[in-house]
């Protein structure tokens, strides 16, 4: 359809479709429709107003920033990864990492927002990750995003990590609240119902070490940055490419808390005995595939577990079950299948953010900008005083109920 006979069908035409519908039917990308729908008019000649934030993400080793719209159109974004130098010194060095945000950061915001096809002038707010992180690197986005704003005269929105990472899936999927949400990453490892923008009840986190830390260990007592198959990539990655050549059953790992009747994780025993293992034996991809199995089982009975609470005390109605999943470690296929078969078995629909928008990025930061712009929620004029969090927990904690619930979990096989 022509733009000019598209638009002699009038106003009233054209706010019956949505923003896709549009762009299907005028056969132009979602992304250029919406930057043609800012500056059109429409109603006498004014132009549509559209919410439009710009996010900024600096919680740990990746400099990622993003412009995003009210509808969910990623209009610009860019992002500064600084595995391989991470991967050359076996680790995260926070004051390393520092430094690279501190090279990074105003080349990456001025690549999004240039992308974007909006001026700061455009731009309806700035949302940067203020908690939970590593302080060093929270500090170089912070001080930023301040400037930023002040020289621009923005609004401020601070943004929780791993509320970002849990409201990414309401950018791609129509996913309404309340649902259950697991968080699994490098740092965190946490199971949630997310009730509402920042309304989050805790069911549990882990006690020790993140999964995504746990893999990042086993792979340096493995050597697999020294492997033909895995050079250049991340512990996790490396784990999971080589666990697929492996039998997942050879060596068997203790499962960790099974007495425990809880939602909380504990990665570290699980780590130390898989390192003694490895100190005895040759065999890397047998090795792969029982760390990654092992700490599998663990994650889904844990989630299970939480279902069936959600389901015991009415958290989540009937109809619109729903498990989100999220976070690096969530970009791992095992896990995700294994999770499939966990919801499915459950009647819970499984969804995913796309792997890319697992990992952290600008994206998920602008998108819960919108999302706190959307409900008016910590929008700040004055930002004399803010500081950063480098811990900080996830809404209202409520895992002694799911303790003192005591919910044993069937078996399930995970053994895919």
């Amino acid at each position: 359809m022509a733009l000019a006979q598209f638009l002699s069908r009038g106003p009233y035409f054209l706010k019956s479709l949505t923003v896709t519908s549009l762009g299907r039917m005028l056969k132009t990308p979602v992304c250029s429709w919406n930057n043609y729908l800012r500056k059109v008019s429409v109603h006498g000649g004014k132009s549509i107003s559209t919410k439009i934030v710009l996010g900024i993400e600096t919680s740990c080793d990746d400099t990622g920033a993003a412009v995003v719209d009210e509808t969910g159109s990623i209009l610009g974004e860019a992002l500064h990864s600084q595995t391989d130098v991470h991967l050359k010194t076996g680790g995260i060095i926070p004051p390393v990492a520092q430094q690279l945000h501190q090279e990074n950061i105003a080349r990456i915001v001025q690549h999004a927002v240039s992308a974007s096809g909006v001026s700061m002038e455009d731009i309806s707010a700035v949302a940067t990750t203020v908690m939970p992180g590593l302080a060093l690197s929270l500090g170089i986005g912070l001080k930023y995003s301040l400037e930023l704003v002040k020289k621009h005269r923005k609004p401020f929105i601070p943004i929780h990590h791993m509320e970002a990472h849990a409201l990414t899936v309401r950018l791609t999927d129509l996913v309404p609240f309340p649902f259950l949400v697991l968080l699994v990453s490098g740092g965190h490892c946490i199971l949630a119902v997310a009730q509402g923008v920042s309304d989050f009840l805790l069911l549990g986190q882990t006690k020790d070490i993140a999964p995504g830390d746990m893999l990042d260990k086993v792979a340096r007592s493995l050597s697999l940055h020294n492997h033909p198959e895995c050079s250049g990539m991340t512990g996790g990655r490396a784990i999971e490419t080589l666990a697929q050549q492996g039998n997942i059953l050879r060596y068997k790992f203790t499962i960790p808390m099974q007495r425990y009747r809880d939602c909380a994780f504990s990665f570290a025993g699980l780590q130390s005995e898989i390192t003694r293992k490895i100190s005895k034996e040759e065999k890397a991809e047998d090795l792969a595939a029982a760390a990654l199995y092992t700490m599998t089982v663990h994650i889904a009975e844990r989630t299970h577990r939480a279902i069936l609470f959600c389901k015991e005390k009415g958290i989540i109605p009937p109809g619109k079950e729903t498990l989100v999943v999220s976070g690096g470690v969530a970009s791992n296929q095992y896990v995700r299948r294994s999770l499939q078969l966990l919801a499915d078995a459950t009647n819970f629909t499984l969804v995913c953010p796309p792997p890319r928008l697992c990992t952290d990025n600008g994206v998920m930061i602008a998108w819960n900008g919108i999302e706190k712009l959307s409900v008016g929620l910590d929008i700040f004029y004055n930002v004399e005083h803010f500081r950063y969090e480098p811990k900080a927990p996830l809404g209202t904690d409520i895992s002694e109920q799911v303790k003192e619930a005591f919910i044993k979990v069937p078996a399930l096989n995970l053994a895919v």
